[in-house]
């Protein structure tokens, strides 16, 4: 396992598996794609109209004088990074004794996913790539808290394992990126989208046929905008959270609709996992937990889980509250090919099992309409 240090002070920015419902009860870095506070070395250079990063990513290692409180598992891109320290300055917020110098370390881990970006996940072993070694990392006690992008954790946690806290969601919307056009629907038939998502060309291609996808679009945001920026697309689709955590929104052409990209099961949420026999750390990550965010993941991933969904399948998802504060479900499922989309919603109480079912009944009701063979065309 491939790891190092990062050392964060104040001044400077085969496993066995248990289902989803289990888990409800139970040095600086400078990083390609953002600038640390307290940085005055701007860190991007623009080029046409969307802003790529210089490449460059120096991660400095150092011995600390004192043992860290917590020791932050994460992977080292730039967007995982941002993740990091969000939860750390969170940490700090609610827990001002974590301010002292050394009291946290932010531990970068490269996982199987980001080794291997040649490949479709779906042919390398799907989304699970990138939490296996850390999760291994925090089974091992080499770190004490692990902060995941939710819509990459698969929906069996690892045994010993819990997820007890979602920080408050973001923005769950889709970004259309482009050089010429402003919207999906003003691109020219024949138009090349980038994106690695069965669930966005799925959604894509159903509503915009003349379209065409370049698949296993694959990379970090910044590698995406640089080829963007050589022509190898014509636009692109990212989640928009990424980019209001990276700063980098002044790239984003317009954004869709829910109506239009439904977006996928836990999309804009920051998971924290911890050890399960670790109460100082199960304390330490109730004092941040989003309990509206949490809850809207356990809806959607419990529907994700009836569906046995990975990532040859594509599957959208969405919880949230309506007007009346109480929860409206929308799901899909759709065929690879966008030629077929199944859609369903739910409405009921906020509350969470009540939440759970309904991800639970709405994936029943989307596997008999879909029939056998329906992710398979």
């Amino acid at each position: 396992m491939d790891t190092a240090i990062a050392s964060v002070s104040q001044s400077p920015f085969g496993l066995k598996t248990r289902p989803i419902c289990s888990y409800l009860t139970s040095g600086s870095v400078s990083a390609l794609g953002f600038s640390l506070p307290g940085s005055k070395c701007p860190i991007f250079a623009r080029r046409g109209q969307v802003l790529i990063a210089k490449a460059s990513v120096s991660v400095e290692q150092k011995t600390e004088t004192r043992t860290a409180v917590i020791r932050i598992g994460t992977r080292g891109s730039p967007l995982a990074l941002a993740q990091a320290y969000e939860t750390r300055n969170k940490l700090i917020e609610s827990h001002p004794e974590l301010a002292e110098e050394g009291a946290i370390q932010i531990v970068i881990i490269k996982t199987t996913g980001d080794k291997i970006l040649s490949q479709p996940l779906a042919d390398i072993g799907g989304k699970g790539l990138f939490t296996k070694e850390i999760d291994e990392a925090l089974i091992n006690s080499e770190i004490d808290i692990a902060v995941h992008s939710m819509k990459d954790v698969p929906t069996y946690l690892p045994e010993k394992i819990i997820l007890p806290c979602n920080l408050p969601r973001e923005d769950v919307r889709d970004a259309f990126i482009c050089l010429t056009a402003v919207s999906l629907a003003e691109l020219p038939a024949g138009s090349t989208v980038g994106t690695a998502s069965l669930r966005r060309k799925s959604q894509l291609l159903n509503r915009y046929p003349s379209l065409k996808v370049l698949e296993n679009f694959r990379g970090n945001v910044q590698t995406r905008l640089r080829k963007l920026n050589e022509g190898v697309v014509q636009a692109t689709l990212l989640a928009l959270a990424g980019l209001k955590r990276l700063n980098m929104t002044e790239n984003v052409t317009s954004v869709l609709s829910i109506d239009d990209m439904l977006p996928a099961v836990a999309q804009g949420a920051i998971g924290i996992a911890c050890r399960s026999d670790d109460d100082k750390m199960a304390s330490y990550l109730a004092s941040l937990n989003h309990e509206d965010t949490r809850l809207a993941v356990a809806c959607e991933r419990a529907f994700l889980e009836k569906l046995e969904g990975s990532c040859r399948t594509p599957i959208a998802g969405y919880a949230s509250r309506d007007a009346n504060g109480d929860c409206i479900f929308k799901a899909l499922v759709a065929s690879p090919d966008g030629a077929q989309v199944l859609e369903t919603s739910r409405e009921g109480p906020y509350i969470c099992n009540d939440m759970i079912k309904m991800g639970v009944d709405a994936g029943e009701e989307l596997l008999l309409r879909a029939g056998p063979g329906f992710f398979n065309r």
